[in-house]
């Protein structure tokens, strides 16, 4: 014996589970594409000179040391240039090299260490000395220079945590 709509409540049912289904898709393909077109990687300045012609126009995270020789402010532009150099990314490294401190002295201080070149637009902060830590975002141009959106600066006599998590520990 057949019973009486029990037919149309499986389909109906089937078609609620696909509709379901569908929209839940639909929702994560959202989110992925939303989270890979704002993300950005943080990197250090070896990773970022080892990999720049990838990194090219996206947006990215380096942190570096200021090399204070380095920095030139244009005041009728509104603009900063300076070097950063590279600081390794392993908060064990650092502890073991001495701190922050030491290993931001000993960065700007190597000839021989990875320099990455600056351009931020604006005022240069107070904290825009040389080795004072940089966390910078932004993204590389085609000659290779860093273009700043946001500057960040720590010194580390007034911050003794050490370097935030990166990209490639």
């Amino acid at each position: 014996m057949k019973k009486i709509g029990s037919t149309g409540s499986k389909r109906n049912r089937i078609k609620f589970i696909v509709g379901g289904g569908l929209f839940l898709t639909a929702v994560l393909f959202m989110v992925i594409s939303a989270t890979k077109a704002t993300s950005e990687f943080f990197m250090t300045v070896q990773e970022v000179l080892d990999a720049e012609n990838d990194l090219q126009g996206q947006s990215l995270r380096v942190s570096g040391a200021v090399i204070g020789d380095s920095i030139a402010y244009d005041a009728s532009a509104g603009e900063v240039r300076f070097l950063i150099a590279h600081i390794p990314a392993d908060k064990n490294l650092i502890k073991g090299a001495g701190g922050l401190n030491e290993v931001l002295h000993q960065a700007v201080n190597d000839p021989n260490n990875p320099h990455l070149a600056v351009f931020y637009r604006g005022s240069p902060p107070d904290m825009l000395r040389d080795e004072a830590q940089a966390i910078l975002t932004g993204r590389l141009n085609d000659a290779g220079e860093f273009i700043a959106e946001e500057l960040l600066l720590k010194c580390p006599s007034k911050y003794e945590e050490a370097l935030p998590d990166q990209v490639g520990q």
